[in-house]
Order: C-alpha cells, then structure tokens, then sequence
C-alpha cells in the first residue's frame, strides 16, 4: 500500500531531512508516525502525496511508482490519498457543506452523488447538525472534525493526518483519534504523525518513529524486502 525504498529528502547540501527510509505500510493499517520537532514528520508525509519530491529512492504507493506520475496525472495519485492538515485549510467563509462538497464538485460528481458523501462523511463524524453552519461559527473541534470529513468524501484509500490533535485538549483528542478508528474500521489505511506519547500508548497501534530525518522504529524495520 505504501512502500519506501532507500528514500532521501535533501534540502540542504550536506543535510538530509530524510535520510535512508524503508517502510512498508499494508493496506487497512493503522500507524503512528512520531519523532521530535524537526525528525522528518512532516516531510514524509508530503512525500506521499507528492507535495515534495525525493532526492533519491522509490516510493510506491498502491502498487504505483510515484516518481514516475507527470505532474498532469498527479490527481489520480491525489483521489486516493486523503489528507488532514495540521492548520486544518478550511475556507472559513464557507458553510461545513460546502468545505466538504468543493473538491468533489471539481472533481465533476452529480449533486445527488455530492450530498451522498457530504452526509455520509458528516455522520461518520458526528456533525450532520452543523452541515449549514458557517465554519467559522464553529468549534476548533469541530473544525478539526470537518476536515477529516473533507478527507474521507471522496472514499481514498488512505488517510494521512499532520498533527490532528496538536491544538486539542486531550478529551477532544481522544475523541479525534476514535474516528480516525472508525475511519480505519472500514478498510482504510491511516497514518497520522504525532509527537503526543500519551495518546500513543493510550491508541496502541504500529508506530514508527523518526529522529534526525532517520528510521529508529518501526514493526517492519526488520522485514523489509527491497527494490533497486
């Protein structure tokens, strides 16, 4: 499902932000991807979903060589991975439906099919009474609750998250990490970076762990079988 192979992420000469990655994710897993500020976090998470390139090394992603996708094919890469950002990227402006409804209307999908999503995805995380609210009018909680929502409309086969639980208070945050499980519970893969320990050892799920741009943990460290 996702696979690094032998991966660096250079911005810097002589300094690798990510340095010598093997990984293997399965599909319908649940990950933990943790570190100190400045480990490599959110570095690879953008290498998933191509938002950075690597310096050297493959990335498959569902049996796809990402490096070899022309920037004019990159949304079909984009429709399968979906992605909660830290500062969440809500257009604040714009009623909860309609932050949820925009990419799939992009995208050209009937309405019928659009309010399908928007409601399912809404229900899943337990806001169908704030659909018509104006998303500033709302929580941080359930802005963050939005975004998964946003994320998970379109049915991608991945869902990664940068830090979803950084401005949270830990009740909120335990409540944030229950529905990335239901999400999980239905077959998607997750991966969500996260230096939050407490909630780590509270979840128990795989973790990997990064420091310094390297790999120091992870269940697959060991088993990797690599491609050159």
């Amino acid at each position: 499902m996702i696979g690094f192979y032998h991966v660096y992420k250079q911005y810097v000469k002589e300094s690798y932000a990510i340095y010598d990655i093997n990984l293997s994710i399965e599909k319908g897993e649940f990950y933990f991807l943790t570190g100190a500020s400045g480990a490599g976090k959110t570095t690879l998470l953008k290498l998933i979903y191509k938002e950075e390139l690597p310096t050297k090394g493959q990335i498959l992603i569902d049996s796809v060589n990402i490096n070899l996708i022309p920037r004019k094919k990159l949304y079909k890469l984009r429709r399968k991975i979906g992605i909660v950002f830290q500062d969440f990227k809500l257009l604040y402006n714009r009623t909860v439906y309609e932050n949820i409804a925009i990419p799939l209307v992009v995208r050209g999908y009937r309405k019928s099919y659009i309010d399908k999503m928007v409601k399912n995805s809404l229900s899943l995380v337990g806001l169908n009474h704030r659909k018509n609210y104006i998303t500033s009018h709302i929580s941080g909680g359930e802005q963050q609750r939005v975004a998964i929502a946003r994320a998970i409309a379109g049915n991608p086969i991945i869902i990664i998250a940068d830090e979803p639980t950084g401005n949270l208070d830990t009740e909120l945050s335990i409540e944030i990490l229950k529905i990335f499980e239901k999400i999980n519970n239905n077959g998607i893969t997750v991966l969500i970076a996260t230096h939050d320990n407490n909630l780590i050892r509270m979840f128990s799920k795989k973790t990997i762990e990064l420091k310094q741009g390297k790999l120091i943990s992870s269940p697959t460290k060991e088993k990797q079988q690599w491609i050159y």
